[in-house]
């Protein structure tokens, strides 16, 4: 006997969120956790990236709603979220069927499609959504030239076409834009309940065969007051040590000007990180700059002394000279640690 759609949806905010209750079976009316949120699928058509941005009221929204597959395509799927039309959908994708039909198919197979909103886009940027005539309001998508914006459960109707406005108009990578889609979503009234989660998925164009080397950007932040300021964050961060990443691969490569470029790169980004200073000037030595290397040094053990005990560890692993003079010299740049207090004496 089924059991009206109202009782469902209040059925739904009382189920206590466990992962485990997420409904999987493509045939079930309607899941036990709500994931109601406002999401992006996009690609960019210069380089071929493929990438899913999420912002909801819902505890760690990110590995429910966001799907992307390099050379694949990626997929939204949220409201009564069924997550099978993420794995579901990068199969049918990965198989040959267009983003639109792998939509289609997987809807015509589900009862519950109604409550759905799912998204999908593909390598070639064929692009469609669905939104379900009983997702709670205000509800709707707007499906654009290589991305689809979708959102449920929001204050007003503002925030789709909003989104759509920034990701259009906003100049950068498809990291930069859907950013900007989300930041627009929630300047209109976003989510009637406010925020909590978000994540961002970036994949290359050109797949490699290897998943995490294919990903430039996977984000996510689970819990936060302010997820999308801590998502900009951490895909500042992520741009800093994707450069860092570069820059060894220019070092594997012998192009030492193109690694101190790269290592330069990600310092101006957060310029505060003695992890990517401390490489930096390491490289530095291996290239045999060891004065150029010293003010990165200093600047690293003045953040924390740990580094200094670290360095002589480093020529066993190949990663230093194996040169006494050469490690005594650059421990010998660290500030002197201070000494305890003495304590007074009694008169």
């Amino acid at each position: 006997m089924r059991v009206s759609i109202i009782v469902l949806l209040a059925l739904s905010f009382l189920a206590p969120p466990s992962q485990e209750k997420v409904m999987v079976n493509s045939k079930a009316t309607v899941p036990s956790r709500p994931v109601h949120t406002y999401s992006i699928v996009a690609r960019d058509p210069n380089t071929g990236e493929l990438g899913v941005a999420v912002q909801s009221h819902w505890f760690s929204v990110g590995p429910i709603v966001a799907w992307a597959e390099a050379g694949v395509g990626a997929v939204a799927t949220q409201s009564f979220v069924d997550p099978s039309y993420g794995k579901n959908g990068l199969d049918l994708m990965r198989g040959g069927k267009s983003a639109p039909d792998t939509l289609k198919e997987l809807l015509a197979k589900d009862e519950g499609r109604e409550v759905r909103q799912v998204a999908m886009i593909d390598a070639q940027g064929r692009v469609d959504a669905w939104t379900g005539k009983n997702d709670i309001q205000a509800a709707g998508h707007i499906v654009g030239t290589d991305f689809s914006v979708q959102a449920n459960l929001m204050l007003n109707d503002k925030v789709w076409p909003a989104m759509a406005r920034a990701f259009e108009t906003t100049k950068g990578d498809l990291a930069e834009r859907m950013l900007a889609a989300l930041d627009a979503a929630q300047a209109v009234g976003g989510d009637i309940r406010g925020k909590q989660s978000a994540a961002l998925i970036v994949v290359t164009g050109k797949p490699t065969g290897q998943a995490w080397k294919d990903r430039t950007f996977d984000l996510r932040v689970d819990d936060s007051t302010q997820p999308l300021q801590e998502l900009r964050r951490l895909v500042r961060l992520q741009r800093a040590y994707n450069h860092m990443n570069a820059g060894d691969l220019a070092v594997e490569k012998k192009d030492n000007e193109g690694a101190l470029r790269e290592y330069s790169a990600a310092e101006k980004l957060v310029p505060d990180n003695a992890e990517m200073i401390y490489w930096h000037a390491v490289a530095l030595v291996n290239m045999g700059r060891v004065d150029d290397s010293l003010p990165l040094f200093r600047k690293v053990f003045a953040m924390d002394r740990n580094w200094v005990t670290l360095t002589p560890r480093l020529p066993k692993s190949g990663l230093l000279p194996d040169d006494p003079k050469i490690i005594d010299r650059i421990v010998s740049v660290a500030p002197r640690a201070r000494s305890a207090p003495r304590p007074k004496r009694n008169p």
